[in-house]
């Protein structure tokens, strides 16, 4: 059986060929020619079965067969704000299965007690698209800029809101158990903090700005295992 080979094109139903990277790949990589079968994917929701129709060493142009709009796989949307690891790569792995998981959006915090302050989006944004293609994922992940605290939890006031850490001074209570109380059309979003964890100054501040107190059970987790957790537990209330 054939491999069915997946390219993210932004406008697929009007762009007419890959993007450059992706033309790259076709072309060098993979030596996709005329007549060969490909498909496209929008990031806003549809696949696109396609032919190329020009294969040259700089530009892969094809022509459309076939629409294929795909419906959610969730409801509500999925949202995870979470303050990167001191080691980039942590959080790029964390990225990378979040993506092939399920998620809609996702925040990078800046912490009281965060060692990155920066991240470079423009590789996280290659991480998503590499993982949205391998997961067959319709739609492409949203990806904030980084933020300060304070800033993020001013501009979010709608919605299921959740704070994860370890302070036993804050009550908590347990996350899935929260999620599968309310109904999964709705919205849900967790923030989670860098590896010392939130300060508990910054624990009240969201509590005080309608956030609930959480936990992810009795572990106690790294930074991008307890994302990957959230991420899990806010797919399986949805299902």
């Amino acid at each position: 059986m054939k491999e069915t080979r997946f390219f993210y094109v932004p406008g697929a139903d009007t762009a007419g060929e890959l993007p450059a990277d992706e033309a790259a790949h076709a072309v060098r990589v993979l030596r996709l020619k005329a007549g060969d079968e490909i498909v496209l994917i929008d990031g806003e929701g549809c696949f696109y079965e396609a032919q190329v129709t020009v294969a040259s060493s700089h530009r892969c142009l094809y022509s459309i067969s076939r629409v294929l709009p795909q419906p959610r796989q969730w409801e509500g949307r999925v949202h995870l704000a979470i303050a990167p690891t001191k080691m980039s790569d942590r959080i790029e792995w964390l990225v990378e299965k979040a993506t092939e998981i399920g998620i809609d959006e996702l925040s990078l915090l800046d912490c009281r007690f965060s060692e990155r302050h920066q991240m470079k989006s423009a590789r996280l944004e290659k991480i998503i698209v590499a993982a949205m293609k391998q997961s067959h994922k319709a739609r492409k992940p949203l990806l904030h800029e980084m933020i300060s605290f304070r800033q993020f939890v001013e501009n979010h006031k709608e919605g299921r809101r959740y704070i994860a850490h370890c302070y036993d001074d804050v009550p908590r209570t347990n996350l899935f158990d929260e999620l599968r109380s309310t109904p999964g059309t709705q919205d849900a979003l967790v923030m989670i903090g860098p590896e010392g964890d939130f300060s508990i100054d910054e624990v009240r501040q969201a509590v005080a700005a309608g956030f609930v107190s959480v936990d992810l059970g009795e572990s106690r987790l790294r930074t991008e295992t307890a994302g990957l957790s959230a991420v899990m537990m806010m797919q399986l209330s949805k299902m």
